[in-house]
């Protein structure tokens, strides 16, 4: 009995410096925001207490429903973009062959580049007067579909989206990797010795031995489609016409622009809420796909 309790103690300090840590980065700042919502605050002048009017105000903003909309895409890009990239590298990187490492370095490199520089490389091949893709389009004489793609209404999320991919793929790409790898042997050969090859070992065999990794997967690529910001922000600053604006750039400006820290706050809540609620309503469709 003593020695349980000395190693529930012993355990206990062990985590206390991360429980410490995490409650000042993360428990601490979610809690100031809540408090904040509430007030009026340009940072300078005394506080003044308004109750549910910044959360009324940003609810009636059609900018912030318009910042909505572009999460949700965003998200979408995530879900069905990200995630199958991800998946089909690592499975082809998922094999014992000379150089793979190399292989799986060059593939995850975007991840571990800045943001900001991976919005600079994608801003000039979208750029309309010497951008890649343009050029390109002209080389097949295809120069009738030029754009200025990044300033287009029509075109800015779609271009935004498909440098999202890039930036974030490798990451999904390793967690599938680490997932397949867990597969026991056993399980492969028995398949293989029942005849299940090609589509349908993957169909009937990987992909149900791969269910919590993609709900792990699932739950990154929601949240880090409501976290997007600085990539948006240096591509398009969520223009123009604040068609590419999404929630954080909206929760940025009203902060830092416009100096209203208590709307500011009240943004942040409603993004960890949506956050918070397509999490929840991913968990309910897998639960149910179980």
């Amino acid at each position: 009995m003593h020695a349980l309790k000395r190693a529930g103690w012993t355990a206990f300090f062990g985590m206390l410096p991360a429980m410490v840590i995490y409650i000042g980065i993360a428990l601490v700042p979610i809690g100031m925001s809540f408090y904040y919502s509430f007030f009026n605050w340009d940072g300078l002048s005394p506080m003044k207490f308004t109750g549910l009017d910044n959360y009324v105000m940003t609810l009636k903003d059609g900018i912030f429903w318009k910042g909505v909309s572009n999460n949700i895409f965003m998200m979408v890009t995530g879900i069905f973009g990200q995630l199958p990239v991800g998946l089909l590298f690592a499975l082809l990187l998922n094999r014992s062959l000379r150089g793979i490492k190399a292989y799986r370095s060059v593939l995850f490199m975007p991840v571990v580049i800045s943001a900001v520089i991976v919005s600079i490389i994608w801003g000039m091949v979208f750029k309309i007067e010497s951008g890649l893709l343009n050029g390109m389009l002209d080389l097949i004489g295809l120069d009738a579909w030029r754009q200025d793609w990044l300033g287009s209404p029509k075109f800015g999320m779609l271009s935004v989206s498909i440098t999202y991919i890039w930036q974030n793929y490798g990451f999904f790409m390793v967690i599938f990797l680490a997932g397949l790898q867990n597969i026991p042997e056993e399980i492969k050969e028995a398949a293989v010795m029942d005849g299940a090859t090609g589509w349908k070992h993957f169909w009937y065999v990987t992909l149900p031995m791969l269910k919590e990794t993609i709900w792990v997967t699932l739950i990154f690529a929601i949240s880090n489609s409501f976290r997007v910001f600085d990539l948006i922000y240096v591509m398009t600053g969520g223009g123009p016409a604040h068609n590419t604006e999404v929630m954080t750039i909206y929760m940025y400006n009203s902060a830092f622009q416009n100096m209203s820290f208590g709307n500011g706050s009240a943004v942040s809540m409603l993004i960890l809420l949506f956050s918070l609620i397509a999490i929840y309503a991913a968990k309910l469709l897998t639960q149910r796909n179980r």
